[in-house]
């Protein structure tokens, strides 16, 4: 159970830090209805970040309902 735990707190770190890398061009406005770019097409490293992303947070969900159901 000590393993799950490590674990757990190695991948919410992983995606803490994926997440702050993210590159947001619309900050804040966005959400109080600024205007907004349009269409943008990840490319390169930031396509490998967003993937990355995605792989830490389907992980951090599946983790924390094993944990869930092994306690």
């Amino acid at each position: 159970m000590v393993w799950l735990n490590i674990v757990i707190i190695v991948v919410s770190i992983a995606l803490t830090s994926a997440i702050l890398t993210q590159n947001r061009s619309a900050g804040l406005g966005g959400a109080f209805g600024a205007a907004a770019e349009g269409f943008h097409v990840r490319r390169g490293g930031e396509k490998r970040i967003f993937q990355a992303t995605v792989v830490f947070s389907t992980l951090f969900v599946l983790i924390a309902f094993a944990h869930l159901f092994t306690g």
